[in-house]
């Protein structure tokens, strides 16, 4: 048979490469980092971790080898990411947003485009090499970034805008939740794949393009490094943009006037990685409970785990961590056979994984009871990682199940290609559903709701 869960022997010595990395060199700094106030700190002690991934593959793995990457499949890289994950998914998440940044320059890059910027990513002799994916933007109204691909031009969705003038793009506007933007020293990544508006007067499927501002570059800032609830090893930050020019090539070649499948491919690809993630931290989670069921008798005779009650539910948790990993591996299994075109599955094993993690470590926190809420234990940490994942990385609510049902609206969708491995074709006319719901008087806010006298 084709179908075979085991690992490969160099699959299994890539999984044990990872575990180490993340027992041995990533674990022993996660408490420190993690209980810093200042989360910009709680990135920068993240550094000898990263510099240390980078010597040994992990954070510029997934690019491809003739410019100096590892060319890692997307089947390998989620072995790489739940040893990873169970230990911390926030330092995990600065080495996926590497490849979120600059996978971009390898789908829809030029030769000459992919030797410029991805060589300099993966051969940096420091092993700090940076790279930020620029896409969302504050709430507000308008604002945000769901609807990035609503039909109408500006205002209406992706905010900053790049104005060509004399061979040069100029950039103005703003950017809320990027990661990896800020660099080490919030003077700027290395360089940061920004989703832009290069024409003002189309919709979000004519109207972005991406484009490559290096370090340096005059008229880019940190406003503040954004201080979050879980996820506090990697950086998020709120993006300043004052007539920041950029030369005309920084445009990558294929995406100008695309910018919306830069999004949606970027998105898919990092699906499955996400999924997987969230695979981790619940693996951690259990593991942790179970031992702890094992252990402590809650003040009766026996430990609880001989308790029907508790033996059933750590059962149900070990069958959805396994139902979310496998989901995991065959959709980039999927992505792997189809140039990271999968653009529900991937989708499928984000949201399933997530909304699985926050569902098993709540379960692991009920099993432990009230000790649970104690951060002596980890369960507190492992609740604050697992709720970030059904609202990061095109949040399972604002974009991803919204691409889903473009793909499967559509006439040309088949229900049993995932299953039968059979290509599913992304179009532009799959996007835009759902970005335009119809109001009673468009353009007015809602009338404030009045609490009864």
């Amino acid at each position: 048979m084709a179908i075979d869960f085991r690992l490969t022997t160099e699959q299994r010595n890539l999984q044990e490469a990872a575990r180490d990395f993340a027992q041995n060199v990533l674990a022993p700094l996660v408490p420190d980092a993690d209980a810093a106030r200042d989360p910009h700190e709680a990135f920068a002690k993240t550094k000898p971790a990263y510099v240390e991934s980078y010597k040994r593959g992990f954070a510029m793995g997934f690019l491809p080898k003739e410019y100096g990457g590892g060319s890692v499949s997307n089947l390998d890289l989620q072995l790489v990411a739940e040893e990873i994950c169970a230990v911390d998914p926030g330092f995990a998440t600065t080495l996926l947003v590497n490849g979120l940044g600059l996978m971009n320059v390898a789908w829809f890059g030029t030769d000459a485009e992919k030797e410029k910027w991805l060589r300099p990513a993966c051969t940096d002799a420091k092993g700090e090499y940076l790279a930020g994916w620029v896409v969302s933007e504050a709430a507000g109204r308008p604002g945000g970034t769901a609807n990035f691909d609503a039909p109408q031009p500006s205002p209406t969705g992706i905010g900053l805008t790049a104005e060509l003038i004399n061979g040069e793009y100029v950039l103005n506007g703003r950017k809320y939740w990027p990661c990896n933007a800020g660099g080490w020293d919030k003077q700027g990544a290395d360089v940061n794949v920004c989703i832009v508006r290069t024409d003002k007067t189309k919709g979000g499927k004519e109207g972005l393009s991406a484009i490559l501002v290096p370090r340096g570059t005059p008229g880019f800032r940190v406003e503040k490094v954004i201080d979050t609830m879980g996820h506090r090893l990697c950086q998020n930050n709120s993006l300043v943009f004052d007539n920041v020019r950029v030369p005309e090539e920084n445009v990558i070649s294929g995406t100008k006037g695309n910018g919306d499948l830069v999004i949606s491919k970027a998105f898919t690809w990092s699906g499955p990685v996400a999924a997987i993630a969230a695979v981790g931290v619940a693996r951690a989670a259990y593991e942790y409970t179970l031992e702890w069921a094992k252990g402590n008798t809650a003040g009766g005779a026996q430990p609880i785990m001989q308790h029907q009650h508790v033996g059933y539910l750590l059962s149900d948790v070990a069958m959805k961590i396994e139902a979310a990993r496998y989901l995991s591996w065959k959709s980039a299994q999927y992505l792997d056979l189809y140039d990271s075109e999968g653009h529900v599955p991937g989708a499928w094993s984000k949201i399933f994984g997530g909304e699985t993690c926050v569902e098993v470590v709540y379960t692991c926190m009920r099993i432990m009871g009230v000790n649970s809420y104690d951060r002596s234990h980890p369960l507190e940490k492992y609740m604050r990682e697992a709720l970030c994942f059904p609202i990061y990385d095109a949040g399972n609510i604002g974009m991803q199940r919204r691409k889903i049902h473009g793909v499967m609206a559509h006439d040309s969708f088949d229900p049993r290609a995932f299953v039968d491995n059979k290509a599913m074709i992304f179009s532009k006319d799959m996007e835009g559903l759902d970005t335009s719901p119809n109001l009673v008087e468009t353009g007015r806010p809602p009338e404030p709701h009045k609490a009864a006298a």
